[in-house]
């Protein structure tokens, strides 16, 4: 592994790239790791109705798009989100997930997959009655993701 740091002045923010062949489990713990060091907790301004709230990026469940719209899921909340799903795939650490063309999961909150075979599994949330589809396309990675993250390897 080749480790190089480039010194930019007038940057605003500290930027981490990480380049590889493929993505593997040392990849996503390097990414989580960098991603802990932040200074404190990491917040995602969202929206509902007239007021701006600040929630802690590890207290939402999963981001969905509702007609051209993004929805962030909390517990028990659902606020509005100004980006779009793929800034928030580069924006989000590494414990959030594509699992459908329209969702971004959290998988330290993924309680339980219902697997179905002909349309979209489920996915249910620890803690929330709240529900999300997994497509086909995003099952196998996203089982994968949950058993090396779930068993600590």
């Amino acid at each position: 592994m080749k480790v190089k740091i480039e010194i930019q002045e007038g940057l605003e923010e500290e930027e981490v790239v990480i380049r590889c062949g493929s993505l593997n489990d040392s990849v996503i713990g390097l990414q989580n790791l960098i991603s802990k060091q932040g200074s404190g907790k990491r917040c995602l301004g969202l929206t509902k109705g007239e007021t701006q709230y600040y929630v802690p990026v590890e207290d939402i469940y999963f981001l969905e798009t509702e007609g051209r719209e993004i929805r962030a899921h909390t517990a028990d909340q659902i606020y509005e989100c100004g980006f779009r799903l793929y800034e928030l795939e580069e924006l989000l650490p590494g414990s959030f997930m594509r699992i459908s063309k329209s969702t971004i999961a959290n998988l330290d909150h993924i309680y339980s997959i219902t697997r179905n075979l002909t349309a979209s599994s489920e996915v249910e949330f620890s803690g929330s009655k709240k529900k999300a589809l997994v497509s086909r396309n995003y099952y196998r990675a996203l089982v994968e993701r949950l058993n090396t993250k779930k068993l600590g390897l």
